[in-house]
């Protein structure tokens, strides 16, 4: 197996990030995700795979989120705007000019951020099982229902009894085995304190990058998983649909965190290698790991608002101008607004011309 270097830079506010380099090849960086460890994952049997293959055809680089892992656990600001500058600490510290970026889950959206901010510095992204849109944008989960499960988890986060940290668990890798299971429990356990876990998942349940997606000028291939219970798989069609020419791949499975015993990981593994050598798209997969490949993601219209695709989206799946209301947490007026605006936008006489609108464009 091969070994990693642990390093140490410093952020703009004088935060300690530590960093992992490992195998050889064309620098790859990966952004942070839900808590991380370089040494604890490193052996892991829910991450190991993921980077020994990685590493066999790529310089690698990972850190550990401010206030995880190595990183200070005691920081000044825990932010989605440190996150994107600790990136950005990391990749200056190495002395790195061009490289690819690697986003899982919230990782999608530091990496897109950090695109749209620095140009010029990426040549490839890939977004596995990511999201535009946090928890609470997105809807879905009422305010009570978030502030029940923070309550639990700065109170029983640090316990030997791993039953509070198994909620996300289990929406993790609902697939996984008793052993991964007690692996990731740890995981979040040594990985930080229940507090900056909470920050770091009221953080995450801000983030809305939709604004930004359609000035991400960088080849994009999107994976994500179809049954994926931690976030919905329409986020990643949303991700593939408003970033320029992306790629998207749908994956059999309903796993967050893609593991080795899955049909899915050599599809997934195929495709990365693939797209981030440039080569043509791969479509010998063996039949058993059942590929979903929606393909390419017809672009939308360049003047439909990132507001108005969502809108559109959920006007084609029937929902009514209260159900969008309540899932997009704006008011009925506004959506009517929308309505309207995408009517005119598609050329479309009524919302069943929308919504036809929408299944030609990949948005049903």
């Amino acid at each position: 197996m091969m070994n990693q270097e642990i390093r140490f830079c410093t952020a703009a506010d004088g935060t300690r990030i530590a960093y992992a380099i490992v195998g050889d090849g064309p620098p790859l960086v990966k952004a942070p995700n839900w808590l991380t460890h370089l040494e604890f994952e490193w052996n892991s049997p829910v991450w190991r795979h993921w980077w020994e293959e990685l590493a066999r055809d790529y310089t690698l680089i990972r850190f550990d989120q401010r206030g995880s892992g190595f990183s200070d656990r005691t920081v000044i600001e825990q932010s989605f705007d440190t996150w994107v500058g600790d990136l950005g600490a990391v990749v200056d510290d190495i002395g790195l000019d061009r490289f690819s970026l690697f986003g899982i889950s919230q990782g999608g959206a530091i990496a897109t951020t950090y695109i749209v901010r620095n140009p010029g510095r990426v040549d490839r992204l890939v977004l596995y099982g990511a999201y535009p849109r946090g928890e609470a944008k997105r809807g879905g989960t009422t305010p009570e229902e978030f502030e029940a499960v923070q309550t639990l988890t700065r109170a029983g986060w640090g316990r030997d009894d791993p039953t509070y940290r198994q909620m996300f668990t289990s929406r993790f890798m609902p697939g996984a085995t008793t052993e991964q299971m007690a692996w990731f429990n740890d995981l979040q356990r040594v990985s930080t304190s229940g507090e900056n876990a909470a920050l770091v998942r009221a953080t995450n349940a801000e983030i809305d990058v939709l604004p930004i997606l359609g000035s991400v000028d960088v080849p994009t291939l999107v994976l994500h998983a179809q049954g994926d219970t931690q976030v919905p798989f329409e986020q990643g069609r949303q991700l593939a649909s408003l970033i320029p020419g992306a790629r998207f791949v749908g994956l059999d499975g309903s796993n967050h965190l893609l593991l080795a015993s899955e049909p899915a990981w050599p599809v997934a593994l195929a495709e990365i290698r693939a797209f981030l050598s440039g080569e043509p798209e791969s479509r010998d997969v063996a039949p058993a790991s059942h590929e979903v490949d929606v393909g390419a993601v017809t672009p939308v219209p360049a003047d439909l608002t990132p507001r108005e695709v969502e809108v559109l989206r959920l006007l084609a799946a029937g929902q009514t101008n209260r159900d969008i209301a309540a899932e997009l947490f704006i008011t009925t007026n506004t959506v009517a607004n929308h309505v309207k605006n995408i009517l005119s936008k598609t050329d479309s006489a009524n919302r069943t011309e929308a919504a036809a609108f929408a299944a030609r464009h990949g948005l049903n």
